[in-house]
């Protein structure tokens, strides 16, 4: 079976820019780049997760490591090392890596297989790089005693900048993600009303994104005048507001998006929020082209901000999308999630992908979010999923949504 994938792969295109990565290897100093992490194995590899490990890691004592070893200006010499259980899979659909071995057990064993490997290849192998945070301690140390003379060093920040703009492929799953999520959400506000739970309506979500063809990720819901946004027995009521934000997979890549809704007629206090906060989406949104510098984005949102009667309780995010939330373009340092600000000051280029959301956390009417993912164009942007933005009235036959401000087209 291994020899007939290797024949069959032998005739599959590099999935990506094989050019840049060798690139970035080079300004990095890495002779080898080992991936370990499900989504850059998935990038590199062009190909599907292994189903049996596509919701898991765990497995008896181990886990699973899926191995890729792609080596400087060689990609002739690149070795895939999978899990025995990915055998079938990988022989219906050969990726294009010329050695596709699946025959690991788990982590030290897949690791141990492809150090073997490289030293058979012959490549250079002073450097490598691997994926710290996606390398079991066990595996680390296997490949440390595996290979004595080289040094290992972290390939996480490589690999983002090679995924930093997406193909036209990759763009349209990214907007195939934002509308169904949109879509699930809108059936869920129409089909449930009052005193439905806060677990409730996630479970629905769940279903609604699952019968799409979505992988379900993540639902964040609040109700009423509380900010709590976990799943709990707290009952949507009549006048209160509902925020849905919730991450959807399709074929690895991520839709995540934030709706609002209430049962009953919007009052005009809660349009007027919700307006609010529109106008800041839609300034940022104004900032987004190519060759402007990313942070330029935050510079347009806080100018909205700073004219907004409800700034004190108001804050704004954005970044990067793709296989996983948070990637490159990474715009601020400040963020809940710690990083650096590296593509603040760097211009934004066609491809990237960016999620926009601004958040009001009102003392008396609760948590009023907007959030969409937007893509950079030639000429501007794209917003994906553009659907529901003003407020969707709870159990409605049809999700019929008032809208805060004139829907406007995509620059």
């Amino acid at each position: 079976m291994q020899e007939t994938v290797a024949r069959a792969a032998a005739s599959r295109a590099i999935p990506f820019d094989a050019a840049k990565l060798d690139r970035l290897m080079e300004a990095a100093g890495f002779d080898i780049l080992i991936a370990t992490s499900k989504h850059n194995v998935q990038y590199l590899l062009g190909a599907e997760r292994a189903i049996f490990f596509d919701y898991m890691d765990a497995l008896g004592v181990s886990r699973y490591l899926p191995v890729l070893v792609y080596p400087k200006g060689a990609p002739e010499k690149s070795v895939y090392v999978g899990h025995r259980l990915e055998a079938h899979q990988r022989a219906l659909a050969p990726p294009w890596v010329p050695q596709v071995r699946t025959e690991s057990n788990g982590s030290v064993d897949a690791v141990t297989r492809a150090a073997d490997l490289i030293r058979q290849s012959g490549v250079p192998m002073k450097q490598i790089g691997i994926e710290f945070p996606f390398m079991p301690m066990d595996a680390g140390k296997a490949l440390a005693d595996a290979l004595p003379g080289a040094e290992l060093k972290d390939a996480v920040l490589v690999l983002e900048r090679l995924r930093a703009v997406k193909s036209a492929e990759e763009l349209a799953k990214l907007k195939t993600a934002s509308e169904l999520v949109i879509a699930s959400m809108l059936a869920v506000i129409a089909g449930h009303g009052r005193g439905t739970t806060k677990r409730q309506l996630s479970d629905a979500l769940r279903l609604a994104e699952a019968n799409r063809g979505l992988t379900f990720e993540y639902c964040l819901l609040a109700c009423g005048s509380s900010h709590n946004r976990a799943p709990s027995a707290q009952r949507w009521e009549q006048g209160e507001v509902l925020s849905l934000d919730s991450g959807g997979n399709y074929q690895g890549y991520i839709g995540d998006l934030a709706r609002m809704a209430v049962l009953g007629e919007p009052d005009g206090e809660l349009k007027d929020c919700l307006a609010e906060i529109e106008a800041v989406q839609r300034a940022a949104f104004a900032a987004v082209r190519p060759g402007v510098l990313g942070g330029d984005i935050y510079v347009a949102a806080e100018r909205q901000l700073a004219q907004i009667g409800q700034r004190d309780c108001t804050e704004f995010l954005a970044h990067g999308m793709g296989l996983v939330s948070h990637e490159a373009p990474r715009l601020t340092a400040k963020g809940p999630v710690p990083y650096d600000d590296t593509d603040a000051h760097q211009p934004l280029e066609p491809g990237m992908v960016v999620s926009i959301e601004t958040t009001m956390k009102h003392p008396k009417r609760g948590f009023i979010k907007l959030e969409d993912t937007v893509a950079v164009t030639a000429t501007g942007y794209e917003i994906f999923g553009e659907r529901g933005r003003g407020w969707n009235l709870g159990g409605s036959a049809s999700a019929v949504s008032v809208d805060a401000s004139t829907r406007a087209e995509s620059r």
